[in-house]
């Protein structure tokens, strides 16, 4: 496989990703809602959407990092809070 293929491919995979499907079945909802009028579906139909946006970001997030600073963060105050519970018993 070249790598002209391989683009075509990430390509296709990014067009039609569960994000792009979901934000098109959104927009469809929303679509079809106003032009029937129907409020329900205007309400599906934004409701889809705003999901899908916030699908994106949240697979876009590098949750590696974020475990890792979150643990580090876990362990310094873990280390303050020994510090001060050693400064209570020795006064």
């Amino acid at each position: 496989m070249n790598e002209k293929e391989k683009q075509e491919i990430s390509l296709i995979g990014r067009i039609f990703s569960m994000e792009a499907l979901l934000l098109l079945m959104g927009l469809f909802s929303l679509g079809s809602g106003i032009y029937n009028s129907a409020p329900m579906q205007i309400f599906w139909g934004v409701t889809i959407a705003c999901g899908a946006v916030i699908l994106h970001f949240v697979r876009k997030k590098d949750w590696q990092k974020h475990w890792a600073e979150q643990e580090e963060m876990k362990l310094r105050y873990e280390e303050r809070r020994r510090q001060a519970q050693e400064k209570k018993d020795g006064k």
